[in-house]
């Protein structure tokens, strides 16, 4: 089951983050906390491998009220889509642990923000994922460009280097819809 009460309590925070002026910029890593409870864990005793996906959610919706794009989402009616993600693990996250997310945009092109998220405990890291992103409106993904000039960054370049580049090349490539 969806966390609805967790995620509704991270929203509250966010929120009163921002009122307390602690805003982020695009170009920022926002920091969230949380920790493993008893319903994120498998029979492994560890944190759910579709778990840290849901948890990952919480800290795009940190990232978006405290960067200004929450309140635009609600302005213009604007949704958020989540359209691919690779993600590996590295380090176990068992119960009680004190998990800390880190969640910045890696890149932007016309239509698609890159967001990197990562899950760290006693400041080692535990997983990273990378996601590609986008703001849709009326069911359809719309223009980064409408998105930054709304949050007055139009002048924001974020292109995407490294493995991130490879990925979005990758993904490209990639048949759709998968064979059979």
């Amino acid at each position: 089951m969806y966390p609805f009460y967790r995620y509704t309590k991270s929203i509250i925070k966010a929120i009163a983050a921002t009122k307390k002026g602690e805003t982020i910029d695009l170009e920022d890593t926002a920091e969230i906390q949380i920790r493993c409870s008893l319903t994120d864990i498998d029979n492994f005793i560890e944190m759910n491998n579709g778990r840290v996906l849901t948890l990952y959610d919480f800290g795009r919706t940190d990232f978006a009220i405290r960067s200004g794009l929450g309140k635009k989402l609600l302005e213009k009616r604007w949704g958020l889509v989540v359209a691919g993600s690779t993600i590996q693990y590295r380090k176990r996250i068992r119960p009680f642990d004190l998990v800390t997310i880190k969640t910045h945009i890696a890149a932007i092109d016309e239509r698609w923000v890159y967001m990197e998220q990562s899950m760290w405990v006693k400041g080692k890291p535990c997983s990273t994922a990378l996601l590609r992103t986008g703001v849709t409106k009326g069911g359809k993904v719309i223009d980064t460009q409408e998105i930054l000039d709304a949050l007055g960054q139009s002048d924001l370049k974020l292109l995407a280097t490294g493995y991130v580049a490879e990925w979005i090349e990758s993904e490209a490539d990639r048949p759709w819809p998968p064979r059979s």
